[in-house]
């Protein structure tokens, strides 16, 4: 019987209230919907300390449940260095988050750590909704990312 492949991603973003733990409830929602939760384990973080031990921010978590996804007892953490040996993938939401997990991580030499939307047909950040206030704006563009790197993975080319 072949081995069951486990794919280990952590999103990460300036607070972790907002665009990352979006991004960890969406793909967790995604892989529910196929029956894969046994395959992936999937977490978010902060690069900031500013809002560790806070929950999802209000306006994220009303977008999340809109779309029928809870992210109830979430609270952010700030990533670590030993995350980068625990994940596949680490995976910000802009080019400012991707700065300052390198410094954390002390480089990248697996190339495991781009941004979420790298993996779509579009590269790009994706704007922090804190100060643009674009909260559904934000969850297409995560939900973009997300359906590209789960296609990317599933088809064996994340690896």
């Amino acid at each position: 019987m072949r081995r069951q492949e486990t794919y280990r991603v952590l999103f990460v973003c300036w607070g972790n209230i907002c665009r990352s733990p979006m991004a960890e409830f969406i793909m967790k929602d995604m892989v529910a919907k196929r029956g894969l939760e046994g395959q992936f384990l999937i977490e978010s973080a902060a690069h900031s300390s500013e809002e560790i031990g806070n929950p999802v921010y209000p306006p994220a978590r009303r977008e999340l449940a809109r779309h029928g996804i809870d992210c109830s007892g979430k609270r952010a953490r700030q990533i670590t260095r030993a995350d980068y040996d625990r994940y596949d993938w680490t995976l910000g939401m802009e080019q400012l988050n991707l700065r300052y997990m390198l410094r954390c991580f002390g480089g990248d030499p697996a190339h495991k750590v781009r941004r979420l939307l790298d993996f779509s047909a579009h590269p790009r950040d994706i704007a922090d909704p804190w100060y643009t206030g674009e909260f559904a704006q934000t969850y297409t563009d995560i939900v973009e990312g997300c359906e590209a790197l789960l296609e990317t993975l599933l088809s064996g080319s994340g690896r």
